[in-house]
């Protein structure tokens, strides 16, 4: 009873509202960023500079539409695995320093935004295109930069960590 009861209040500590406000932040942020572009996109290709489109696409895989597939049963699959990690993120989040709840809090938020999109509209709209010349980078949202930016975050400390 009494370990139960440490648990809940390890889960509803102050620090832990804080970083939800994080995640809460982040995925309405991609929210809104994918709201304008789903609305507003009337043009096939949006010119903003010589490294910038925004072109809107329905990618039906995970991350940089990687495991892209024609199949219910795969789409399906995917993202009942990307629900697991979420889960197992959120969990691992309780138990971590709170260097590494932000990290997670940004990770979580974006894959919430994505996670979203694929069960409201069974894809998740990608949209910003990096480019130069000819090469264009694999069109992404901002759920995927938040993504990016914690796992990077969480490698860069661990190296830096080990390395002291």
């Amino acid at each position: 009873m009494i370990d139960l009861k440490r648990k809940k209040n390890k889960i509803l500590r102050k620090e832990n509202f804080y970083f939800s406000i994080i995640i809460l932040a982040t995925f309405f942020f991609d929210r809104f960023t994918k709201n304008i572009i789903i609305s507003d996109f009337s043009e096939s290709s949006y010119y903003v500079n010589n490294f910038l489109n925004f072109d809107l696409i329905w990618n039906t895989g995970i991350g940089f539409g990687l495991l892209s597939f024609n199949s219910n049963l795969y789409y399906n699959l995917i993202t009942f695995l990307i629900l697991v990690v979420i889960i197992f993120l959120v969990i691992i989040s309780f138990k971590s320093d709170n260097y590494d709840k932000i990290i997670f809090s940004i990770i979580i938020g974006g894959a919430l935004g994505n996670f979203y999109d694929r069960i409201i509209f069974k894809a998740v709209p990608d949209f910003i295109d990096l480019h130069y010349g000819n090469f264009h980078w694999f069109i992404f949202n901002a759920a995927d930069i938040f993504i990016t930016i914690g796992i990077i975050c969480f490698i860069m400390k661990e190296i830096l960590i080990k390395s002291n």
